[in-house]
């Protein structure tokens, strides 16, 4: 993982995805940066770019904005399935789903970069980490209308993943285990069931984009976070 010249946090990657929000598609720059800005002041851990209607010039434009903002709040800054603008903006890492570039191919020309995969299922997780993911986007947990044709994982799922990667992989990576941050309907309202299940972190999109005040949500989702983190540990076998 690199720095591109700022700090690097001793906090492990799993506390660094703790509430990682996804951009929400929406047409105003402005509006889109000050809701990132805000997000991060209630402290939110990692932004993700993904502005899938955006053309390669927008988003590296746009991209370039949260890099500075996320510098400047110590976050780190994933750019979804864009691996050229993940480059051009100096970013932290590059999220991938199954139909995207493959996971061995990004690690192979973003190779210090921190690489997230999106899985739905046991087979699709162990094969990721196999392939050189260092963290999982396990989802959709519960329907969301951001992604209205995805597969449900549920939380059934979620544990049956974590599960299987705390047993399969113990030993065979570093000793950081791979983190899985849980994706699809996740609200204020379910965060709490989705750490149990064993996720380390929630990615969020309205939850937090959409809020009245980006920075309350985030916050909220912070702190329920931190305080179901023995919760998850006693349902995951968490030990960090």
């Amino acid at each position: 993982m690199t720095d591109h010249g700022r700090p690097i946090s001793s906090r492990s990657l799993a506390d660094r995805l703790r509430v990682y929000v996804v951009t929400d598609g929406r047409e105003d720059e402005t509006s889109l940066l000050d809701a990132v800005a805000s997000a991060l002041e209630g402290g939110a851990t990692t932004v993700q770019l993904r502005q899938k209607n955006a053309d390669g010039g927008r988003l590296v434009a746009i991209g370039r904005e949260i890099r500075k903002i996320t510098a400047r709040f110590g976050a780190l800054y994933v750019v979804n399935d864009r691996l050229d603008v993940a480059l051009l903006t100096e970013a932290d890492g590059l999220h991938v789903g199954q139909t995207d570039i493959s996971c061995r191919d990004a690690r192979s020309l973003m190779p210090h970069g921190i690489l997230g995969v999106s899985v739905g299922t046991v087979e699709e997780a162990l094969a990721a980490i196999r392939d050189g993911a260092d963290y999982l986007g396990v989802g959709a947990i519960f329907p969301t209308a951001t992604k209205q044709d995805a597969d449900l994982c549920g939380l059934d799922g979620l544990a049956a993943i974590r599960a299987a990667v705390t047993a399969g992989t113990a030993g065979s990576k570093s000793r950081e285990r791979t983190a899985l941050v849980a994706i699809g309907g996740i609200t204020l309202d379910n965060a709490i069931q989705v750490r149990a299940a064993g996720a380390d972190g929630v990615a969020v999109v309205s939850a937090v984009m959409g809020a009245r005040s980006a920075a309350d949500a985030a916050r909220r989702l912070i702190e329920m976070m931190q305080e179901s983190i023995g919760v998850g540990s006693l349902s995951s076998g968490n030990t960090q």
